[in-house]
């Protein structure tokens, strides 16, 4: 396996690379091997580099930490997190049959540690503190990969992958706060860092394709909901209360992921009603409107199957704007321009009328998919079986976007 052309396929490809991943043989040692270890190391050489010997300052605020605790910041956050990234994969693993998946240890560290790509390559923008942002947006990313090998990897239905996937962020970022307390035992936390006074900065940042935006201002407040709600789910699990633990774990993932800053879900009702009966020649087979629960978080899908003696096209409308965070993850190609091809497929990302599209096609007419994010947060996906890219626009194009667009969202 060649290191830089695998970071560059998962990230550019990842439905067509996890079939890839799934078929390699191998083992654990030989991922940490080969892979782990070498991107494991951008985010705590970058991090070390950029906040021990630049430093940072922005909106009043500035430190550097000292040489010495950077260096042991540095050992210890590689350590851990590559141990994170095996914790998360016996999480993976055991969570599975849950979503309808099937165990399987070795596919689950897959998973996991091609999954976390994104986020260890984004790594690199810690170099410079002031664009630490840019690394957190790259490591979103990493959701919408996780999504994409949920079905390949783990066996879990297709309209189950965003509940599953919802549910591995939680254990990520629980553990996530972890590493940081085992971090800070360490380190000894900030003494020697020298931290300049002022207000907490207010930044907007737009989700990629769309007008829900997330405040960073928020994130003090969103912490501290973290924290207390990770006190009464002690007190439940204390007590026995399974009930009051679970809502104290659905509060920990709202604050988590946005804290409602994207609204409420749509109906899946409102959805289908812009699901035509006919895409051209083509009768509607199937349709399931559902809307699926994880962890307090509610996510609304229409599916829909056309048919006819030539092919198949499969038609899914999902709301994922009410999850800022989450929607960011998903649509984060959409703040992108692509232009790749080969002997045998095509890739495109581009802009129509200020909405973000992605195109993905088999030169042969065997597969074609297109994607469309509008700015409400409805994200749009035709596949094509047997039908070529003309006719999945033109099934895109049957539908009422417009209309799809123009739902409002409860705040």
């Amino acid at each position: 396996m060649n290191l830089v052309e695998r970071v560059q396929a998962i990230l550019l490809k990842p439905k067509g690379t996890w079939p890839v991943i799934e078929a390699e043989a191998g083992d654990i040692p030989s991922i940490y091997k080969n892979y782990l270890v070498y991107l494991a190391a951008i985010p705590a050489v970058a991090t070390f580099i950029g906040m021990s010997l630049f430093g940072f300052g922005a909106f009043g605020v500035s430190f550097r930490v000292p040489i010495l605790t950077g260096l042991v910041n540095m050992v210890v956050g590689f350590v851990l997190s590559l141990a994170m990234v095996y914790v998360l994969s016996l999480i993976a693993d055991a969570l599975a049959p849950s979503f309808g998946g099937q165990k399987n240890g070795l596919n689950a560290f897959k998973l996991v540690a091609y999954g976390a790509t994104a986020g260890m390559v984004g790594g690199v923008f810690n170099l410079i503190p002031a664009l630490s942002m840019l690394g957190v947006l790259a490591g979103l990313y990493s959701i919408y990969l996780l999504y994409t090998g949920i079905p390949v990897l783990m066996k879990a239905p297709q309209e189950k992958a965003l509940g599953y996937t919802a549910v591995l962020i939680v254990c990520g970022i629980v553990a996530g706060l972890i590493m940081g307390a085992v971090s800070a035992m360490f380190s000894g936390g900030g003494p020697g860092m020298s931290i300049g006074s002022s207000e907490p900065a207010e930044v907007n940042i737009k989700v990629p394709g769309s007008d829900v935006t997330i405040n960073t201002a928020k994130l003090e407040e969103a912490a501290k909901k973290m924290e207390a709600a990770g006190k009464e789910m002690e007190a439940a699990q204390a007590k026995g209360d399974s009930a009051a633990a679970g809502k104290a774990m659905s509060e920990i993932m709202g604050a988590a992921l946005g804290g409602g800053q994207g609204g409420k879900p749509i109906a899946p009702e409102a959805l289908q009603a812009f699901v035509p009966a006919k895409l051209g020649a083509m009768e509607r087979s199937a349709i399931e409107a559902r809307t699926d629960n994880a962890m307090g978080m509610s996510f609304s899908s229409v599916t829909s199957e056309f048919r006819n003696d030539k092919g198949r096209v499969e038609v899914k409308v999902q709301d994922i704007g009410a999850m800022p965070a989450l929607m960011m993850a998903m649509g984060a190609w959409a703040s992108s321009t692509v232009n790749r091809e080969t002997q045998t497929e095509v890739e495109k990302v581009y802009k129509k009328d200020g909405v973000a599209v992605k195109e993905e096609y088999r030169k042969d007419g065997s597969r074609a998919e297109m994607t469309m994010m509008l700015a409400n947060g409805v994200m749009i996906e035709v596949t094509g079986d047997n039908v070529d890219m003309d006719g999945v626009r033109t099934a895109l194009n049957s539908l009422d976007l417009k209309g799809l667009s123009g739902i409002a969202r409860e705040k």
